[in-house]
């Protein structure tokens, strides 16, 4: 039996031989020696004994059996060799007590090449045994700075928590993601039987999205991490491999997107043309007119008006656009739709309800979004946030880091020689930009001024205020919104706050009714689907002052020259001048762009350091509220969420 078992996989390995050639690729094992210096393997970090997945094993050390073994480790010697007969034993020997005896190999970039036991490994392939064991000895690549490099450094920080090999990914960033999405801390180490748990997950889902393909494949990554992302981890251990494959039919398009290097593409204005109507036609005044069914747009809330000023500014929206379309436009709005933990049985229930476009007002309704558009694609899906690559909904928010700038200015000019302070809620996209344009605003029209930083998210916001208090700071830039509770305006925006109570001079004014119409009026005329079909991008409205969005309220307790300083520069920036304009050093003197520069929106959305005149930081994930962490799991800074 076991001659039999030799002659089998000799034909295997002519087979791999001859498919070899017709791709033109090399048909026996790799060389260690052929592509890292021998001092660098000689000089490797012992790692003891593992468990090696077998698909991993791909080379050896040194030409010595290089050319006895097609590429995919199966022998190529004659039967009546005495390395046949060697490789029988061995094959015996696995079938009566298995072989036990480890092999030594030496990984590299997360791959294995066998120092001693390639015969062993031969039979262990020819047998199908999915992991071998082995003495590891590890060679460090040299730090380059290729993605290469980039991507194994990231798997490392994932092998040292979870102590698997596998999957693997296209992209860095995605190791965090998952240890995220699976609700573990960045360096939380993972059970043996959450290791077991999800490696029987892996190996399920791998067989249902690619059976024939390679287990190693990180386009297997990236497909089960959509999935988790869009279904949740427990979904999939639930589902038989023929639901998995239709789920995964439904989410090419996102799968493909996450493989993109430019996976998003940001609208800066709104489409001029969607925002007239059109002229009646001809035989629109002659033929009678039908009674067309109205859109029906639904508005899915985290909190409500009165314990959020967040959805108290975007119901105003909601009341904006029923007044400006009439009858054309009937509104919903759904509020606490986190109550039960989970959004996505009240994006349903709107859906039921016979809403065909549904505008998700929080990041923390991004992955319920997502489902239910993937679920739903003929619903047009939009939820507020920033920098999400999803091709199945998009995103919408407004450049406030615009308005930021100016109320910056504005406090630089009553500061004198104090400083001043800023509150900020939640550190993730967009935010930064707005502590950081505040901060050159201050700084254009008083270099001497510093402004210290504080985060609503770490214990509230009065405490947050309190510590300004007591550093000595009475002009605070604090909330850009109040609830319905409060009795004045002087609980958010710019304000002086002393003992005497509070002094707004300043806000930000979110025109959500604004940014309402102009969507639904690019959905109403075509040119929402006409943009999907356009680009194979995500796509993010990232409209701003130019597009009437948002703006800046004076207060009139603010000196007149103040007011008009703030009026030239919103008239500014909608004509084209950038507040992120060079020279820009952050807090450790590094120049981040030099004189007359300017950052890109990719810079800008991304930020994740702070200019030279703020004092303080970004938070930990740890310090974060319950809230603040439920937010930057989905849409996070990666040096908060440790997803690098």
């Amino acid at each position: 039996m076991p001659e039999t078992y030799y002659r089998d996989a000799l034909k295997l390995a002519q087979r791999e031989v001859r498919a070899c050639a017709a791709r033109g690729e090399h048909p026996y094992l790799p060389l260690l020696d052929d592509f890292v210096p021998s001092e660098k393997i000689n000089g490797g970090i012992t790692l003891g004994t593992d468990w090696i997945p077998s698909e991993l094993i791909v080379g050896t050390r040194n030409a010595g059996r290089a050319n006895a073994f097609a590429r995919n480790f199966l022998p190529l010697l004659s039967e009546n060799s005495e390395f046949a007969d060697k490789w029988i034993s061995l094959c015996r020997a696995h079938i009566d007590e298995g072989i036990r005896d480890p092999i030594t190999c030496y990984e590299y970039m997360n791959r294995y090449y066998v120092g001693e036991g390639n015969k062993r490994v031969s039979v262990l392939k020819f047998f199908g045994a999915p992991t071998i064991y082995a003495k590891v000895i590890r060679i460090m690549p040299e730090q380059n700075g290729s993605k290469e490099v980039e991507l194994y450094n990231a798997f490392l920080e994932f092998n040292r928590c979870s102590k698997m090999h596998l999957p693997e990914f296209s992209k860095p960033q995605s190791y965090a993601r998952l240890q995220r999405l699976l609700g573990k801390e960045p360096d939380e180490v993972w059970t043996e039987d959450e290791r077991r748990d999800f490696m029987a997950a892996y190996h399920y889902f791998r067989e249902a999205y690619a059976p024939n393909g390679n287990k190693a494949d990180p386009a297997v990554g990236d497909a089960l991490l959509v999935y988790i992302e869009v279904y949740g981890y427990g979904d999939l251990r639930g589902k038989n491999a023929a639901d998995i494959k239709k789920a995964v039919a439904k989410l090419q398009e996102e799968i493909t997107l996450k493989r993109e290097n430019a996976p998003i593409e940001v609208k800066l204005e709104p489409d001029d043309t969607g925002s007239a109507e059109k002229p009646a036609g001809i035989l629109s005044k002659v033929l009678p007119k039908g009674d067309p069914k109205p859109m029906k747009v639904a508005f899915i809330h985290d909190k409500t008006p009165d314990t959020s000023g967040w959805t108290y500014n975007h119901e105003r929206g909601r009341l904006h656009i029923e007044r400006v379309f009439g009858g054309e436009i009937e509104t919903t709005a759904y509020f606490n739709v986190l109550d039960n933990g989970d959004a996505s049985e009240e994006i349903e229930r709107a859906i039921s309800d016979g809403n065909t476009v549904i505008f998700t007002t929080s990041p923390r309704l991004l992955s319920a979004s997502l489902r239910s558009a993937v679920e739903h694609p003929k619903v047009t899906v939009l939820n507020c946030s920033l920098n999400t690559s999803h091709r199945y909904i998009r995103t919408y928010y407004a450049r406030m880091y615009e308005v930021k700038f100016i109320i910056g200015a504005i406090a630089g000019t009553l500061a004198q020689s104090n400083d001043v302070g800023y509150i900020c809620d939640y550190p993730i996209y967009g935010q930064v930009a707005g502590i950081n344009a505040f901060a050159l605003g201050v700084q254009m029209v008083n270099p001497l001024v510093k402004v210290r930083l504080e985060w609503s998210s770490v214990g509230g916001v009065d405490a947050a205020t309190a510590r300004l208090r007591q550093s000595g700071v009475k002009l605070i830039s604090t909330q850009d919104t109040r609830s319905l509770r409060e009795k004045s305006q002087a609980g958010f925006g710019l304000a002086i706050i002393d003992d005497n109570g509070q002094t707004p001079l300043a806000r930000p004014v979110w025109k959500w009714g604004r940014y309402y119409e102009a969507l639904i009026r690019l959905i109403r005329d075509g040119k929402f689907r006409a943009e999907y079909e356009e680009s194979s991008r995500a796509l993010n409205y990232y409209w701003g002052l130019s597009a009437d969005v948002i703006g800046v309220e004076c207060f009139s307790v603010l000196p007149e020259s103040v007011r008009r300083l703030a009026a030239m520069l919103r008239d500014s920036i909608c004509s084209g001048v950038e507040p992120f304009r060079g020279p820009l050093f952050n807090q450790e003197g590094k120049e981040i762009i030099g004189d007359q520069q300017t950052l890109s929106l990719e810079q800008i959305i991304n930020m994740d350091w702070l200019v030279e005149n703020v004092v303080g930081r970004i938070p930990l994930y740890d310090e974060l509220d319950d809230t603040g962490k439920a937010t930057a799991d989905v849409v996070g800074l990666e040096a908060v969420t440790g997803e690098k």
